[in-house]
């Protein structure tokens, strides 16, 4: 007889949701700004910083990092000093 008996919750992973930071389109900053920003900030290159301004420019928002809410706290603090506006969801 063989006793092979499984727990469903051994096999589920943890659902670990995902966190998303959000740039946010304003009228103050020229996109030249933004790149550099996204670059120093959250290690970008120039092309996916300039990817990123372009989105946010004509829809309003883009995504620019995913991950933990506490990581992403902290890039939004330093990019809300040098006057981008953020939201996380």
């Amino acid at each position: 007889m063989d006793y092979t008996h499984e727990f469903p919750y051994h096999k589920r992973k943890t659902d670990v949701r995902k966190t998303s930071l959000i740039l946010l389109n304003d009228d103050v900053n020229d996109f030249d700004y933004v790149i550099d920003c996204l670059v120093l900030v959250c290690s970008h290159t120039p092309i996916q910083a300039e990817q990123s301004a372009v989105i946010t420019h004509y829809t309003g928002r883009c995504v620019i990092k995913e991950g933990s809410f506490l990581d992403l706290m902290n890039l939004k603090k330093d990019l809300s000093l040098y006057g981008l506006n953020l939201e996380i969801r």
